[in-house]
């Protein structure tokens, strides 16, 4: 369940009557717990309350009592054992009057009537896996709004299905659009008199809803019209006292949908909230989903926090103005050119889905200038800030005219704040027809003539707000001549998931600049763009990213592109979660990069430390990985640059399967024991490594083929193996079925000691796994393998170093460890080792292999969750690590960060050249 479905029932429970045998059960149901956990609740068989109440472990203890009894139920489950033991994260009690509840870890408290416990909501929203802000749990409204506004939106289309059809699509979208704004607009004092349309529809058409369409659009009729033209006009009296809005919003066809009883109920009830409590940059970002067949039932997906979007704007642009506020004190002069400065300032958000970006943006802006106008004694001074500074890109429709009413209604709320309702009612209407949102394709859109440095020089026009087509939205600044900033939130697809036409406009932007731009993740064309916007105009960007454009094989491909036409990084966020109101949503790692071509200073590293608090940093650069350093990219080794063993890919069957058996079928052959050692191998890969899963292989050599072919088993696998070989495409592969008994790329000869370094591996282990196994071990192409390697080799890899350096030079696989040997084992920087220091590493790889065998037969997968590690095995990476860090630094590292920039100076010193370095 997400937020918007969870607000919807939690209502729909606070309607019905109170059952106080009932209510605990009905509650964990609306956040999401399924039918058979509630069973085995009533069942008592997970119930483990004390006190005769419910107790669900590790989340809620819920007592019903008595009337009058609920400040005692509540002492009784602070002090219950029961709570404590099951650890409760929540308590709550009630006697269907009155309710309480707490939050046993920060001690909130909510105390309400029981018939509005659904207006708290959001405090219990972690019982559903959702862990968020404070800012949205507080924000009940723009929840409820958005699923009473969804339910509206299916219920017109059970009965108008042509408005979801993609020929009136854009129709659908608009009069959602004209429905918000009116509800807003009734709330707040816009229109004379306090819910005027809700009362208006309700009062004006028949209860069986059959005339609600008419009613509704004489009203959105009246809307675009001067009340110069309505005496003429015919207008219906009820009608009069709606004014005159303009702003093209309630221009071109005024059709409405047909309203069932049902939705003409539904749409009574929305009027019925109290809109006063919108959050634009919320509301919108929640409610662009409701449009979207696809995304419907992902209500509340792309919601983006507050304190997030200011991670991007804040270094940016804002705390600079922010800074220059507090330098101007009460200057008057220094007051005056400030605000000049803002009035010019543009931001261009060109991913902006429903405007959050850009409402935050402007909302921020004019606190700092109502600052400066009480500074002045001018608080309730117009403001100079203009809408048409804040420009737009959007994909889809919908989202496009949300973000252009979002940004209408944060207009109006913060001239009230600021300004005072009287002057911000009395400045409001007529709306301006001017269009800030242009809706289109951003990649193959030109950015110059969306936003243009100068000011003036546009392409593309628009004649109004609402009705322009949308791929031709534009208008003139009104203060031209100002700092641009771009920044958002572009959508981030990986190679693998990008359908053709993002290829193509990948394709656009980088083809014949960069050689492997195909394995790009999609929003490294919006940093392409934002360089490219810059060799007109001096510019910032920032936007948030996967972090993988930072990481891996990705790096060489963009950031040479970016940092060779003259940007640096002027600030990053380096990875975090960036989470949405999905229940048990983890959210997606991301980074956020913020480049400049005109940065001066030093630069701002963002990260978060081990208590996941925020660190700030300012450093004189910070490399395409997002660390404090010079500006160096790691490109593939074919050998390592340190004195290492050489690693390779694992043996690579092309077989079809045949030359790999399970033990059951090795078992079927009915081999000898001296035929089973000398046709049969043990295999690992990956899998089989950390699950400790048991696979052999046919390893036979040249000189005992003949016998081999004997057992008719391995002879027809054999002739499979030679079949599927002859039928492919590849000539290589075709001239190997001449050697069926061999894997199709071979790398050992099969006698060897392994050293085993998985491929792909958890990002949740604190260490890299890695194995040593005896001779006559196979390693298979989903494994990298050391071949007769000393074991000190084995101390390097699962060292915290080693994991470090994989994470951020190799990259991810979805969010786990991606290793590579040619970028990250090649490319590892090791200082000149003595023998003492190999003797002491040998002997570190050793105590991690002994501590290993004493909990056999634990696998690497058990070995290693981070949360039953054991003790020992923990204790002799750890003196592993001490080992290693000191051969390094003379000590240990402090943190990741500290290791991390001593590995990319160390390997600046020795990638580069004696000559370079004198």
């Amino acid at each position: 369940m997400n937020a918007v479905e969870i607000e919807e029932a939690v209502s729909a429970l606070a309607e019905k009557p109170f059952s106080a045998e009932d209510f605990p059960y009905d509650f964990l149901l609306a956040f999401g717990n399924p039918e058979t956990t509630i069973k085995r609740l009533r069942a008592g068989s997970t119930n483990r309350s004390d006190l005769g109440g419910v107790l669900q472990t590790n989340n809620i203890h819920i007592l019903t009592c008595a009337g009058g009894e609920v400040s005692a139920a509540m002492t009784a489950l602070r002090d219950s054992d029961a709570t404590r033991r099951a650890k409760a994260k929540f308590i709550l009690a009630t006697d269907g009057a009155e309710l309480q509840a707490e939050d046993l870890a920060s001690d909130e408290l909510i105390v309400c009537r029981y018939t509005d416990f659904a207006n708290h909501f959001g405090f219990f929203l972690p019982l559903a896996g959702i862990t968020t802000v404070k800012a949205i749990r507080d924000s009940a409204f723009d929840i409820r709004a958005t699923g009473r506004l969804n339910r509206l939106y299916i219920e017109l289309l059970k009965d108008n299905p042509e408005w979801g059809a993609d020929a009136r699509r854009h129709d659908m979208n608009q009069f959602m659009a004209r429905l918000i704004f009116c509800f807003f607009a009734e709330d707040t004092g816009i229109f004379n008199g306090e819910g005027l349309f809700t009362r208006t529809v309700e009062t004006m058409s028949a209860r069986d809803s059959s005339n609600t369409h008419e009613v509704i659009a004489t009203l959105f009729g009246a809307m675009n019209l001067p009340h110069d033209r309505r005496a003429a006009s015919g207008l219906p009296r009820w009608a009069c006292p709606f004014p005159y809005v303009n702003g093209e919003l309630f221009s071109g066809t005024t059709e409405v949908p047909r309203f069932s009883k049902i939705a003409r109920s539904y749409l009574l009830t929305i009027g019925g909230l109290n809109w006063k409590q919108i959050n634009p940059d919320i509301f919108g970002s929640m409610i662009q989903a409701v449009a979207d067949d696809s995304e419907r039932g992902a209500l509340g997906m792309h919601y983006t926090s507050v304190p997030n979007i200011l991670k991007v704007l804040n270094p940016l642009f804002l705390d600079d103005l922010r800074a220059a506020l507090a330098e101007a004190g009460e200057n008057g002069r220094k007051l005056l050119n400030l605000r000049a400065r803002m009035a010019k300032i543009r931001v261009f958000d060109p991913a902006c889905g429903s405007g959050n970006f850009l409402v935050i943006a402007y909302k921020e802006m004019r606190a700092i200038e109502a600052e400066i106008n009480r500074r002045r004694g001018e608080a309730d001074r117009r403001s100079e800030i203009s809408l048409t500074n804040f420009r737009g890109i959007e994909l889809r429709d919908f989202p496009a005219t949300i973000a252009r009413l979002a940004l209408i209604i944060a207009e109006y709320q913060c001239d009230v704040l600021h300004r005072g309702q009287r002057e911000a009612t009395r400045d409001f209407l007529p709306l301006d027809s001017k269009n800030w949102i242009t809706c289109g394709n951003a990649l193959r859109l030109d950015w110059l003539s969306i936003c243009p440095p100068t000011g003036k020089a546009v392409k593309l026009r628009g004649d109004d707000l609402f009705s322009t087509p949308l791929d031709q939205a534009e208008i003139d600044f009104e203060n031209e001549g100002g700092e641009t900033y771009i920044c958002g939130n572009p959508p981030y697809l990986g190679s693998t998931w990008q359908s053709a036409e993002q290829k193509d406009d990948l394709k656009r932007i980088f083809d014949g600049r960069a050689k492997n731009w195909k394995s790009l993740d999609y929003v490294a064309g919006w940093f392409m763009k934002a360089a490219d916007y810059g060799l007109h105009t001096p510019t910032s960007a920032a936007f948030v990213t996967t972090n993988s454009i930072c990481q891996g094989q990705q790096v060489p491909i963009l950031w040479p592109l970016i940092f060779g036409m003259g940007y640096e990084i002027a600030f990053a966020h380096t990875s975090f979660k960036w989470a949405n109101l999905a229940a048990h949503n983890a959210g997606v790692t991301v980074a956020i990069v913020g480049i400049s071509n005109h940065h001066t200073g030093a630069k701002r590293l963002f990260s978060l430390n081990d208590d996941g608090k925020t660190v700030l940093r300012e450093v004189n650069s910070i490399n395409a990985y997002l660390v404090a350093g010079t500006n160096v990219i790691i490109d593939k080794l074919n050998r390592p640059m340190s004195e290492l063993a050489e690693m390779s890919f694992g043996n690579k069957p092309v077989d079809g399967g045949n030359l790999l058996l399970s033990s059951a079928e090795v078992e079927a052959l009915g081999l000898t024991s001296a035929q089973q050692t000398r046709f049969i191998r043990r295999i690992y890969g990956s899998a089989e490594f950390i699950r400790g899963q048991s696979r052999y292989c046919l390893w036979i050599k040249d000189a005992d083929l003949p016998e081999a072919m004997e057992v008719l088993g391995i002879a027809r696998r054999l002739e499979s193996v030679k079949a599927m070989r002859l039928a492919s495409p590849k000539q290589a592969t075709i001239e190997s079925a001449a050697s069926a008994h061999r894997f199709g790329e071979v790398r050992q000869r099969g006698d060897e000691t392994v050293m085993i370094v998985p491929s792909v591996s958890s990002e949740s282990r604190d260490y890299l796994p890695v194995g040593y196994e005896p001779a006559g071990t196979v390693v298979s192409n989903l494994a990298f393998a050391l071949f007769d390697a000393p074991l000190w080799n084995m101390a390097l890899i699962a060292s915290r170093l080693h994991l470090v350096w994989i994470g951020t030079v190799c990259g991810k696989l979805e969010t786990r460890y991606r290793y590579s040997n040619t970028l990250g084992w090649n490319t590892f920087p090791v200082p000149k080792l003595t023998e003492k220091n190999r003797a002491d590493l040998t002997r570190c790889a050793e105590d991690i292999l002994l501590a290993r065998e004493a909990h056999f037969p634990a696998t690497i997968a058990d070995l290693y969750d981070p949360k039953k590690m054991p003790a020992d095995l923990r204790a002799a990476h750890d003196r592993n690590d001490e080992t290693l860090e000191r051969i390094y630094i003379g000590r240990r590292f402090r943190n990741d960060t500290e290791r991390l920039e001593h590995l990319f100076s160390l390997y600046t010193k020795m990638t580069t050249r004696p000559k370079e370095r004198a």
